[in-house]
């Protein structure tokens, strides 16, 4: 997998590496007859560092499955939720809940978890309670996108703000093509994912399964009756 640096962290990194260099450089200079302060110092800022560019990691993934009416997990992290439930802000209906919790160490990019076109987008202002509770998919601040599959079944993504995130990119808007290779946003710092799939739709997961983004099948869609 080829791994770069997500856009949306470029920014942060070079502002914490000049903030870093700013207290590193002086401390050597006026308290370099100190080394074991110094060096704890440096080696901290070292690796505080190496934290945020690894969450800012953005790795280039290819799902090497059959995409036939595959559900592709859309984010890295662990299955906190996998039931039956209500959807009750746009689909209206019974639906197959997945929820996938990201930490602090995953990668925080967000795939389209379906082929198709995006047909509705929305963003909720909210509160910013630890992300693997239940109430935080109603209650925390979050995004929801809707994608119909290209034969006419719908599925939703949410993207779920938590404690430490306090931003949530969406990329996808109405009318845009969704493709499972593709990033449909990113959530800085902790927080979850949920979808929405039909009843009928197979799983392949379970609670407490970790997933890889753009790579673990997560289901396979019922094929719609014509």
């Amino acid at each position: 997998m080829r791994v770069k640096i997500h856009t949306e962290g470029t920014e942060i990194i070079i502002v914490i590496a000049l903030v870093l260099l700013a207290i590193n450089i002086p401390l050597w200079i006026w308290l370099g007859h100190l080394p074991l302060l110094t060096v704890s110092v440096s080696v901290i800022s070292a690796v505080f560092f190496l934290l945020v560019v690894n969450f800012f990691r953005s790795p280039h993934r290819i799902f090497h499955g059959d995409q036939t009416n595959a559900v592709v997990a859309s984010a890295d992290g662990k299955v906190v939720a996998l039931e039956e439930t209500f959807e009750d802000e746009y689909l209206h209906c019974p639906t197959i809940q997945v929820s996938v919790f990201m930490s602090v160490l995953n990668v925080h990019a967000n795939w389209f978890p379906v082929n198709g076109k995006v047909i509705y987008t929305t963003h909720h202002p909210g509160r910013f309670m630890a992300a693997w509770l239940p109430k935080s998919s109603t209650e925390n601040e979050r995004s929801t996108v809707v994608i119909e599959t290209p034969d006419g079944q719908k599925i939703l993504m949410r993207q779920i703000a938590g404690a430490m995130a306090r931003r949530i990119v969406t990329y996808a808007q109405p009318g845009d093509d969704a493709s499972i290779e593709d990033h449909m946003g990113f959530i800085k710092f902790g927080s979850r994912v949920d979808l929405y799939l039909p009843l009928g739709t197979e799983i392949f997961v379970k609670l407490d399964e970790s997933t890889v983004g753009g790579v673990t099948l997560v289901g396979r869609l019922h094929p719609e009756k014509k």
